[in-house]
């Protein structure tokens, strides 16, 4: 297996692909993180559930695969799903795949699923299983596309949301009710869509903040809205209030949850210091992935990230334990730009911190992973209020801009941009938006410059190296 574009501080799988994060929980003093996973090759197959361990969401150690395909009522794959403490053990509930005709893409049936386990590393399947089956389907919802179980627990009972459509071209989310994860009654539609939101809802998610619930999903081909939702499928959160009685989601509005190329099927965990965390595949359907042809691997993880709402804005940053891997440090104050100015630093693993004053500039910004030929642009337009992730010439990748409306601060711009070899992450104004995508420029693409089209003032440059 090729280390080029193996990734310093991100989690991967171990070899073949890896995509939706699965049953992400705090358990004995570890946070788990499971994922679908294909151990055999580089791509998408019958799946199975790889497992990593975490003291502090950046350092991984991989466990044995959790759960792989071997029942009747997972032959085709053991689907995403969630994980639970309850009685001192580990519950994971996941959806069963079945393929049921000659087509597999249209072809199949889903229930979900229950494993458990003592040690948090080895599970057994439910004897039961599936412990919700096709005849708890409600009328009106499809037929085939029933999964991706999150469950939660709220005044003694356990719920999950499922993942759904109405067979009608409109997503929506089904709610059900049990007191001991085995016997479940369906409760409800939670939401739906209107039309504008995509026609199948996956990988669903809810909990609250202070006093505010979040419905978190990711919906299939959403038809884009101004500069957001230009990728195949999206990922949003809604926000409002949850009806415990009706089981039905009250949406004050929704917003996506990353503007990028690559975040999807996020899940979130609550930990005992009272973070919500959440964390995304960094990869998005049907897009080129290099590491595919040659380097026997494919998928990756986002860095950890804790969504807060402060003064009633949802806000997004890294969780702090990124800083305890802080390396080289590099500083620069008080520069003026006019036209590009190389920066007497590089690399290809690093954090780094940046504030603009936008002056005069109609546009400034930085670019990195720059050299032969290559480079990575990040820029701010002041007359549009806009951000602009430009990767047309980051390497042998998918191309392609982002762009996304963020007014500036008394005139100025704050990002922190995470590089890890084949990854960026970028937080603006604080984690106000976030734009997250997989870059692959040579080896030799190590450059940053800032540049400006005008005059603008660097104020403020740190950068550490990521040991």
């Amino acid at each position: 297996m090729r280390p080029d574009y193996r990734l310093n501080y991100h989690l991967m799988g171990e070899y073949g692909w890896i995509n939706d994060p699965n049953g992400f929980v705090q358990y004995k003093g570890h946070y788990h993180l499971f994922y679908q996973h294909y151990p055999y090759l580089p791509e998408w197959g019958p799946m199975h559930w790889g497992h990593a361990v975490s003291r502090d969401l950046i350092k991984w150690e991989y466990r044995p695969i959790a759960l792989a395909p071997d029942e009747s009522y997972d032959a085709g794959g053991c689907f995403s799903g969630s994980a639970i403490e309850k009685d001192g053990l580990l519950h994971l509930i996941y959806t069963g795949h079945v393929v049921t005709g000659p087509d597999a893409s249209n072809d199949y049936r889903q229930t979900q699923n229950l494993a458990v386990s003592d040690d948090g590393v080895r599970f057994r399947k439910h004897a039961g299983n599936p412990v919700i089956g096709l005849p708890q389907i409600p009328a009106g919802a499809s037929r085939k596309d029933f999964r991706d179980p999150k469950v939660f627990e709220r005044n003694g009972m356990y719920y999950v949301v499922l993942g759904s459509n109405d067979g009608q071209g409109n997503g929506q989310i089904l709610l059900y009710r049990s007191g001991d994860l085995v016997d479940w009654t369906y409760v409800g539609v939670m939401a739906k869509s209107g039309g504008e939101m995509g026609d199948n809802w996956e990988c669903p998610d809810f909990f609250s903040i202070g006093g505010t619930d979040f419905l978190m999903f990711s919906p299939q081909r959403m038809p884009s809205q101004g500069r957001d939702y230009w990728n195949l499928h999206s990922t949003v959160y809604m926000r409002g209030r949850w009806d415990e009685q009706t089981g039905a989601f009250h949406s004050e509005g929704y917003a996506p949850m990353d503007q990028g190329f690559d975040f999807y099927a996020p899940q979130s965990a609550l930990d005992d210091r009272g973070r919500r965390i959440v964390i995304g595949w960094m990869d998005m359907w049907e897009s080129d992935m290099p590491t595919q042809k040659g380097h026997q691997w494919a998928g990756a993880m986002t860095l950890p990230r804790e969504m807060i709402v402060r003064d009633g804005q949802v806000r997004f940053r890294p969780v702090e334990e990124i800083e305890s891997y802080r390396g080289e440090f590099f500083e620069l104050r008080g520069v003026e730009l006019e036209g590009e100015a190389p920066l007497e630093t590089a690399g290809d693993s690093y954090e780094l911190e940046a504030v603009f004053d936008a002056g005069e500039a109609e546009r400034f910004g930085l670019k990195l992973r720059v050299g032969g030929g290559e480079e990575t642009v990040l820029s701010y337009s002041p007359r549009e209020g806009v951000f602009t992730f430009d990767r047309n010439r980051s390497g042998i990748g998918p191309g392609g801009v982002r762009e996304t409306e963020i007014p500036l601060r008394d005139g100025k711009l704050k990002l922190r941009a995470f590089v890890d070899r084949s990854s960026l992450e970028v937080f603006l104004q604080d984690g106000e938006k976030v734009m997250t995508a997989r870059i692959y420029p040579g080896s030799g693409s190590l450059g940053i410059a800032a540049f400006s089209e005008g005059k603008s003032k660097l104020e403020a440059l740190r950068k550490w190296d990521i040991r």
